[in-house]
């Protein structure tokens, strides 16, 4: 086999791997676990070795570097750099390794997957899986159907069609990244009737799968994305009356389907009648605003907002969000000013890029007939499905969910590469130099990743074993010891391990102030690698409470309010250690806030104690 044909099967290879990558993820529950996503690291690392053999085997090797990929540069060097600062660095290594994945993955797709065949490979295998998860969906809205492959929904998305996603919204940020570039094809691109046809039912199967999602903001996100489309179609001379006759069958149909439900209109209702103490959206909000203050610059830290939500939460908010629900103000609170205004730069120049390309995509019009274009159609289709995502980001976190956040790098990575009918300004050629300096920065690379990804998945397999033993069994404990021997920065298995010490040393035996000392050695381990957990804290102390240094204890119990002030269990547990120095009314009062904060046991029992206390008469 020639060196030529070689390079072909390389580029098809790369071609049947991102394939495998936007396929998978959507029906890997949107790849938010482990394993799901270290697969997909998995298959990105296939790629680059592929695109590094692909150029040192091609004759004539050339180099795509629009200017969209000095921004994903610049944000992959900011990325290291605060990483590097961030206060807790297991979570923050584990948001490098995907915004690294990513990276790879779009440089990957623009120097390789340039010819127009490839792309329309991608746009219509997009647009099946599409309509298939979207008549899906119409199943479980229909019959209320629990499940998603073996995982069952919660209670409150069982009544809304999520496809194979378990969130609805983010299935719904899936659909409209591809609801327009359907569309195009069936209005702008140059497929045969039959093509067409096919291609506006998936079309319609996808709007009203959008609909069976109950996204409110899918929903309006949708709306505005086919406003605009049919304003640029309505400036088409030769589009506009198919377009009109479209997009008024498709909105109709949609609205039809949805208004029938009475739940879609309690949904609806919803939405007009929201406000902003009707809707925990606008809570996390201002918890990402007041931790974002805290540095303006450079934010809390990759992936921090979670754990230091807990200092800023309202009272109303007793769960983990894990994300802002709204992707600027996440990027804001974790990666500050800088983080944020690379994305922006980032999106700006995406948008320069397609106004460039517009008009050189679109077929002449000395053409004969219409000026059906598949190249203009991906641009417009492409272009318009990260618009939605646009819209719907400021309601969600969809960018958090790497099916999601795949299937956009993929799309603008692919848009992206139309720019080469507007100019030849970005294409460079690869001699030996050049080769030799892009060699050490994919290695280096794939031989920080593989390793990563490969000790992810092992810590992950060890925690998933230890997570269905018997709680504070010595298997348990033998097997989160050997998660953390792997993975010694992760401060939960450190405080997991320490809860089982101190349950073992909260039996009373003989050796229960060794064990209670190993398990403050735990909790210790748990505070130094994430300072802003307050129940590590709070065991710390419980532990000095338990070895009768109740003057210790109490530094711990009071930085663990200042870290979680309105938590009710931290609350609750502040009642626990007035309770140890005999304040009875003290307590008292800290377990009625708690079980004001949230019903629960902790307070209701010792609230039942503490009154049986007080209703006892003194002793003379």
């Amino acid at each position: 086999m020639d060196r030529e044909s070689l390079d072909r099967w390389c580029e098809r290879g790369i071609l049947g791997l991102v394939l495998c990558i936007v396929i998978l993820g959507p029906l890997a529950y949107g790849a938010v676990q482990t394993l799901q996503f270290a697969s997909i690291q998995g298959l990105v690392l296939a790629i680059v070795l592929l695109w590094i053999l692909r150029l040192w085997i091609n004759p004539r090797p050339v180099f795509f570097w629009p200017p969209i990929g000095w921004a994903v540069l610049a944000f992959v060097a900011y990325a290291i750099a605060r990483y590097r600062i961030a206060p807790i660095e297991y979570v923050a290594r584990i948001e490098l390794t995907k915004i690294l994945t990513y990276a790879f993955l779009f440089l990957a797709i623009i120097n390789n997957l340039s010819r127009q065949e490839s792309t329309q490979i991608i746009g219509l295998a997009l647009i099946g899986l599409a309509a298939a998860l979207s008549m899906f969906a119409v199943f479980q809205f229909i019959t209320h159907y629990d499940r998603v492959w073996t995982m069952i929904k919660p209670e409150g998305y069982v009544v809304r069609g999520s496809g194979t996603f378990i969130n609805p919204n983010h299935f719904a940020g899936f659909l409209e990244m591809i609801l327009p570039l359907a569309l195009a094809y069936t209005l702008v691109g140059r497929f045969s009737h039959a093509s067409k046809v096919v291609l506006g039912y998936a079309s319609l199967a996808i709007i009203v799968g959008i609909g069976v999602t109950l996204s409110r903001g899918g929903w309006v996100a949708t709306a505005l994305m086919l406003a605009v489309f049919s304003i640029v179609l309505l400036l088409q001379r030769d589009f506009r009356l198919r377009s009109v006759l479209v997009l008024g069958v498709l909105l109709a149909a949609g609205v039809a389907f949805v208004a029938r439900a009475h739940q879609s209109q309690k949904r609806f209702d919803q939405l007009v009648a929201a406000t902003t103490h009707q809707d925990d959206r606008f809570l996390y909000w201002n918890s990402a605003a007041q931790i974002w203050r805290e540095n303006i610059w450079l934010g809390a830290g990759p992936a921090h907002y979670d754990y230091r939500f807990r200092q800023y939460r309202a009272p109303a908010l007793q769960g983990a969000p894990q994300y802002v629900h709204n992707d600027y103000l996440n990027t804001l609170a974790d990666l500050g000013l800088v983080g944020l205004g690379l994305v922006v730069i980032f999106i700006l120049l995406f948008y320069a890029g397609v106004f460039k390309t517009w008009r050189f995509v679109q077929r002449s019009p000395n053409d004969l007939g219409t000026k059906s274009s598949n190249k203009a159609a991906f641009v417009l289709g492409g272009s318009l499905g990260i618009l939605a995502l646009l819209f719907h980001s400021f309601v969600d976190f969809n960018m958090q969910i790497p099916a999601n956040a795949i299937l956009a790098l993929t799309l603008i990575a692919l848009v992206t590469n139309y720019i080469r009918f507007a100019t030849q300004t970005f294409w460079s050629s690869l001699g030996i130099t050049r080769k030799i300096f892009l060699m050490p920065l994919g290695l280096a690379g794939l031989f920080y990743l593989a390793p990563q990804i490969a000790q992810r998945v092992r810590e992950d397999s060890l925690l998933s074993q230890a997570a269905v033993e018997v709680d504070f069994s010595e298997k348990k404990l033998a097997l989160l010891k050997k998660a953390f021997a792997l993975e010694p920065k992760n401060f939960a298995t450190a405080y997991s391990i320490g809860e089982i010490f101190r349950n073992q040393s909260s039996a009373g035996n003989g050796d229960y102030k060794s064990l209670a000392q190993e398990a403050m050695e735990w909790f210790q381990r748990s505070i130094d690698l994430n300072p802003f957990y307050p129940f590590s804290y709070v065991r710390y102390g419980m532990c000095l409470d338990w070895l009768n240094k109740n003057e210790e204890a109490a530094k711990y119990f009071e930085q663990a309010a200042r870290l979680d002030p309105n938590g009710y269990y931290t609350v609750a547990h502040q009642g626990w250690h007035r309770l140890q120095l005999g304040d009875y009314s003290g307590a008292k009062k800290l377990f009625e806030r708690s079980e004001i904060l949230m019903p629960n046991p902790i307070a209701e029992s010792y609230l039942e104690i503490i009154e049986r206390k007080l209703a006892e008469p003194a002793v003379q």
